[in-house]
């Protein structure tokens, strides 16, 4: 990689560049009150096509610059003054859910516990059986039985295939249209 000479007659164009990366720098920087009061002199002269102090606009810095308005709280009072989270220690940090308490722990809710395996129909259970362990046993073939004999392959996909068939038929063939799937 060739680097330029730093004796060199071109350095002007450095320089400018220097310039301008330490005038955005020092803009980016900036705290909105130090850009209200009398701004800094600049670092260096400004570049050609450079923005001014007159042209910049608002005078906000631009950690200011929040366009989704994450960054500041609600302005909204809360209903219920309770549920305000103490004040953070960083005042411009958004607020998360954890921020909050709650305090509704009479209404949790608790599923009730699932049936029994052993009442299940065998049938239904060996089919559950065959469409689970079908792909789990083609993979294990594949790892550890390279030399797996056709019958044997060809018998795992049977299997899974009649089992996902079988249970596909065991599924209810009518359709209630009052439920809307949302079952108490």
């Amino acid at each position: 990689m060739n680097r330029p000479d730093p004796n060199s007659a071109d350095q002007s164009a450095n320089k400018d560049d220097d310039a301008v990366w330490l005038d955005l720098v020092a803009r980016l920087e900036a705290t909105p009150s130090s850009s209200t009061e009398s701004p800094d002199p600049p670092l260096a002269e400004p570049a050609p096509g450079d923005v001014g102090p007159a042209q910049r606009g608002t005078g906000k810095a631009f950690k200011d610059f929040d366009p989704l308005g994450l960054t500041t709280p609600a302005t909204e009072p809360a209903p219920d003054a309770s549920a305000v989270p103490a004040p953070s220690d960083s005042p411009g940090r958004p607020l998360g859910p954890r921020d909050f308490e709650t305090d509704d722990l009479d209404d949790v809710f608790v599923p009730e516990d699932p049936p029994s395996l052993a009442g299940t129909e065998p049938l239904i259970m060996l089919a559950w059986v065959g469409a689970v362990g079908g792909p789990v046993a083609l993979l294990f073939t594949a790892m550890f039985w390279r030399s797996a004999p056709l019958v044997a392959i060809m018998g795992i996909v049977a299997a899974f295939v009649v089992s996902v068939v079988y249970l596909i038929m065991r599924l209810p063939q009518e359709k209630n249209e009052d439920d809307d799937g949302a079952r108490l």
